[in-house]
């Protein structure tokens, strides 16, 4: 019998953020921002394994021992070049199918990747996912993307502009009618709040995240609730 594709999540990480320096050791309750990601991953059923990509500078070396310190997967790669840094940690952690998260989303909520690779695996999509009210329903900051390694391998020999080579998924969209690209709705009325938005990519993002009664442990309903 043929073995699964492993089911991979790859962190994008980083410190030298020019919106919110840092922001990946900044703490919401106590808590650097990093570990509220690792730890609500580490949640969701249909991964096999997680994998935090950092910048390969001096700055960032700061976040990789804070990684390593904590047992977490994590490797180095080009600092501008993001999606030859994916394809290296892909590589690196024997993913057959990449879970791309930003770690600027504190709250990912395990349950609504595990809904993803659901989705993507019952479809023929090249590429999925619930990260952003885009053609869905679901807050900003809670889900992810999807797509086979395969296709990360071929975006790398494709994607020759720099926007491409930054925002690492940029070229599927910049071909959209080349891709079959998937989204859906959540389930439940409550969560169905494109007006949320959960991630933190701003100083004011994260003054009101640091504000709300949260702790890593919290399901969506409750973050919802906290959020408004």
């Amino acid at each position: 019998m043929a073995r699964s594709p492993r089911r991979i999540a790859i962190v994008q990480a980083r410190l030298g953020s020019s919106r919110l320096p840092m922001k990946s050791l900044l703490c919401l309750r106590d808590v650097p921002v990093i570990d509220w990601v690792t730890q609500r991953l580490a949640r969701a059923r249909s991964l096999d394994g997680i994998m935090v990509a950092v910048p390969d500078t001096p700055l960032d070396l700061v976040l990789l021992e804070h990684l390593r310190r904590r047992g977490v997967p994590c490797m180095a790669g080009p600092e501008d070049d993001v999606l030859a840094r994916f394809c290296m940690a892909a590589r690196m952690a024997d993913a057959g199918l990449v879970v791309r998260v930003c770690a600027d989303n504190p709250l990912i909520w395990g349950e609504a990747v595990d809904r993803l690779a659901d989705f993507h695996a019952r479809g023929r999509w090249d590429y999925a996912y619930n990260h952003v009210p885009r053609n869905n329903l679901w807050p900003d900051g809670l889900g992810a993307e999807i797509l086979s390694r395969d296709l990360l391998e071929e975006l790398e020999t494709k994607a020759v502009l720099p926007t491409q080579r930054e925002h690492c998924l940029n070229h599927i969209w910049d071909n959209a009618a080349r891709f079959s690209i998937g989204t859906f709705d959540p389930q439940e009325e409550w969560l169905r709040r494109p007006d949320l938005k959960l991630d933190m990519d701003r100083p004011e993002d994260f003054r009101r995240l640091a504000l709300l009664p949260l702790h890593p442990q919290m399901d969506a309903r409750a973050i919802v609730d906290a959020a408004g």
